[in-house]
């Protein structure tokens, strides 16, 4: 994975932590959490505080994450908020952090001043040990601490000034009065220094998690919809009134399910042909043959004039794989009916053609299981499915490897919203 850490593919924009101070109030939430400090002098940490550099001093991954639910978090700076999480069970992880970052915004600012804020988030489980445990998970909450207990103190002088307010006498209480101003050292003017998070609790809706190989769980009014391997525990066990089970293996059903709850765009040429969608996924299903029938060939050079020859000299290759001569296909009949005929589409091929209705709330999940079935497709499970995409990586040849970081680096990673924006529609 050097090749990926490099290039910036993995592990990216994450923020240095360096400074003394910072280091020994991480290194406190560490203890708190029974674990080992660390002896790095310089390490790196995503939106939640979790360190690749950490994960490998410590050999655990998952020293944040034990048993993949209940998440640990270590704030040290709200400069947090605008990281990636690059190590989660969980895809909607990285966006209820970020939700607790912009609700708490003021407290969070507050109290990294002084202390590191450290704790979980709580589910209603403390272990999945099958599919019914990931549908009971409706809300989740952010127990929060820190290691200087400011916000203990905080509640405390929030105690003791109500008091003094309420109580005629109070005043006349010095050892109440000495405590106040006790705590007002650690914490301040609580009048102005918003301590306490003002909101920790949080929707669950729709997400994906690597628990049982790959589970996805869509939300809507009046029936949740389970796609993953049928062979994890709990599938299709209860509750067929309010649960619909649908096999990651069945193309149909699933691209029904998608196409039914209006979470997908289907192939029309208002977006079809300001996009180019087709086209990537035309040159994506071309690279991918090449790196499969060739993986030893030296890619550096590739252009599309190359790929161009590339086709022409091994037309009888594309027409067995059949993705090439259906994109083309499909690209014709759009431009002559303005749409395609898509229950006239195989069904595994039906993917290709489509993407997440960008304005829908589960847009990026959406595409994400649109990536499972489109797996030529490396700049999108790059994009949408990382933990997809790192998967893939680990089993391509040298070769291979190579390539496909070079294509990344000159397309995703030249401009990412202007990619985004352009084949999905997505506007950040």
């Amino acid at each position: 994975m050097d090749l990926l850490r490099d290039n910036e593919l993995i592990y990216g924009r994450l923020l240095t932590v360096d400074q003394p101070h910072l280091i020994e109030r991480y290194n406190k939430a560490m203890v708190a959490f029974g674990l080992q400090p660390t002896k790095l002098e310089s390490f790196e940490i995503d939106r939640t505080g979790f360190s690749p550099q950490i994960a490998e001093e410590l050999g655990d991954l998952l020293y944040l994450d034990p048993y993949e639910i209940n998440r640990r978090f270590i704030i040290l700076t709200p400069a947090q908020a605008d990281l990636p999480v690059v190590h989660t069970a969980f895809s909607n992880t990285s966006q209820l952090v970020y939700e607790f970052f912009v609700k708490n915004a003021r407290a969070i600012n507050a109290l990294t001043i002084k202390d590191v804020i450290y704790g979980e988030i709580e589910d209603s489980v403390a272990r999945v040990e099958d599919i019914e445990d990931l549908l009971s998970i409706n809300q989740v909450e952010f127990r929060v601490l820190s290691a200087e207990d400011v916000l203990g103190k905080a509640a405390e002088l929030g105690k003791l000034t109500d008091r003094l307010e309420q109580e005629p006498d109070a005043w006349r209480d010095d050892a109440m009065l000495n405590r106040m101003v006790e705590l007002a050292k650690v914490c301040g003017d609580i009048r102005e220094n918003a301590l306490v998070p003002d909101q920790v609790i949080f929707r669950h809706n729709a997400f994906w998690t690597s628990h049982f190989g790959g589970v996805y769980v869509f939300v809507d009014p009046d029936m949740t919809t389970v796609i993953s391997d049928p062979a994890a525990p709990g599938f299709r066990r209860s509750r067929p009134w309010q649960v619909s089970y649908l096999s990651i293996h069945d193309a149909d059903r699933v691209f029904g399910f998608l196409a039914s709850t209006g979470r997908i765009e289907l192939p029309r040429g208002s977006w079809i042909e300001t996009s180019n969608y087709l086209e990537h996924r035309a040159e994506m299903a071309i690279r991918s043959l090449i790196g499969r029938t060739e993986p030893k060939r030296d890619l550096t050079e590739v252009d599309k004039v190359w790929l161009q020859a590339w086709i022409l000299n091994h037309a009888e290759l594309i027409n067995k794989d059949g993705i090439f001569p259906f994109l083309n296909a499909a690209k014709r009949e759009i431009a002559q009916l303005g749409q395609l005929k898509i229950d006239e589409v195989f069904p595994q091929h039906r993917f290709l053609v489509v993407r997440a209705r960008p304005d829908h709330p589960d847009a990026w999940l959406t595409n994400r299981l649109i990536s499972d079935f489109v797996p030529s497709d490396f700049v999108s499970r790059y994009i949408f499915n990382k933990q997809g995409f790192y998967a893939d990586y680990k089993g391509f040849p040298e070769p291979w490897r190579r390539h496909v970081v070079d294509t990344l680096k000159s397309t995703y990673l030249k401009d990412k919203a202007g990619l985004r924006a352009r084949l999905y529609g997505l506007v950040d």
